[in-house]
Parts: structure tokens; sequence; C-alpha cells
């Protein structure tokens, strides 16, 4: 079962570095319902520390609906509303609402700082939610949200990661939901990218684990599907560059 061996990886971690509390931000998404999830069967309850991060009124039912399924003590959840700093940020910067990017980049960041002072406070690991396919199709705020101590999902891609979510027997909204940054009202991944994590992790199988060419992969897909996997492929040629940071020497 994929989950014993996150499991065992997350304590594992923990006992070499010496550490036993944890730090996790939980936004209401799947990936970070399974990575929380994989944490409560690795440590005991009293040494993690889950965040939730508002920006305004966002919507923070699913994230508490995660942690009330895992009866999670109330004692030690922490809600911290990012919103004053984002928009104090925004106006010394002179980000504009308009700039959904830009100021995306700053909630990210902003959200990355509260986790780990909080970690800080606590003198725990931050433990992150990124998977696979978010990995190689960029879509991540370098320093923002890909930051973390430890990366129990980072293997596998979001279509796995939704499996591993049955494997858990997570409530059922997890897997209906649709996946979302949560950057702002209505974001959804999948329509930014233009095409389904389903077809990219195909793809990204294919590129990444085979080492197939470019023109190798499109000869596999039907030719009216090759529109949307050169998008895939040309996505991660865009941000291949996120792939390194930073550069040197």
């Amino acid at each position: 079962m994929q989950s014993l061996e996150i499991i065992n990886f997350l304590q594992k971690t923990f006992l070499a570095t010496g550490k036993k509390q944890a730090v996790i931000a939980v936004s209401g998404g799947i990936d970070s319902a399974v990575s929380f999830s994989l944490l409560v069967k690795a440590l005991p309850k009293e040494q993690i520390w889950p965040i939730l991060l508002p920006y305004h009124r966002q919507d923070m039912a699913d994230a508490n609906a995660i942690l009330d399924f895992w009866q999670f003590p109330v004692s030690n959840r922490k809600t911290l509303n990012i919103a004053s700093v984002v928009d104090a940020l925004c106006q010394s910067l002179q980000v504009e609402d308009a700039d959904q990017v830009r100021k995306g980049n700053l909630m990210a960041r902003t959200r990355m700082i509260a986790v780990f002072d909080y970690a800080k406070s606590k003198d725990a690991l931050v433990v992150g939610t990124e998977n696979k396919s978010e990995h190689y199709l960029g879509y991540f705020t370098r320093f923002g949200d890909a930051a973390s101590d430890i990366e129990p999902l980072v293997h596998l891609y979001k279509t796995e990661v939704r499996q591993l979510a049955q494997e858990l027997a997570l409530p059922e909204i997890f897997l209906q939901k649709a996946p979302s940054a949560g950057l702002w009202e209505n974001q959804s991944d999948e329509a930014e990218f233009g095409f389904s994590y389903e077809l990219a992790d195909q793809v990204l199988t294919y590129l990444i684990d085979r080492h197939l060419s470019q023109k190798e992969i499109l000869e596999l897909f039907p030719e009216v599907e090759q529109q949307m996997v050169q998008k895939v492929l040309t996505r991660v040629e865009q941000m291949a560059f996120k792939q390194e940071v930073p550069y040197k020497l």
C-alpha cells in the first residue's frame, strides 16, 4: 500500500532530524487533505499543528472538514487570516487586484512566512503538499507553496494522489472537488492549464519516467488529441526554469 510507504518515510524523517512536532498548512484541497491524513497516521495528534490561512472571507469549510474527519483536537488548530499582510504588500508594491498572478504569488509567499514562523515557534518541521504533476508543470510559487522541510506527495502524480485519497477512504468531497490553488475566486488549475490532470499525467509519465521524446509521445496519442498533448509538453518546456533554484556554478 502506497500509504504505508509514505507513513514510514515520515516517521523515519522525523526520527532522523530529531524533530517531534509538525506544522502543515491545510487548505481544503485534496493534496493538503491527503498530506494531513498521512501525517495523522505517522505521528501522535498532539505533535501535529495544522494551520489554516484564509484570505479575507475565503471559505475554509473543507479544511475544517478534514480536521473533523480525523477528530483532530481543536486545541491544536490555528487559523490566521493573511488579508492584512497581503493587502499591505499589494499597496506598498503597487500590485493591482487585476494582476492576479502577482497577487497570488504574494499570497503564497505570505502563507510560507506564516507557516515557517509557526514552525519555528513549535520547533517543528513544515510538511508540504506538492505533487509531481504540479512540480513538472511549474504550477507552484517559488519560495511560496513549494517551500517545505518534507514533501510526502511530490513523488506522486495528481491522479495518484486521488487514488491515495481513495485508499485512505477520505470523504467524497475531496475526490469530487475541482483542483484549485485558491488564489482567487473560482480559480481552477485545469481551466488555467487548458487540459486535464488525467491527460497531463499520461504525458508526464512518458516524458519524465520513460524519457520518451516529444515526437515519440505525440505518436502514442490519436491525432485528435495531439494538439492538447502538445500544450502539456510546451508548458513543461516553458516552466523548466523553475526546476533548479538557484542557478549556480
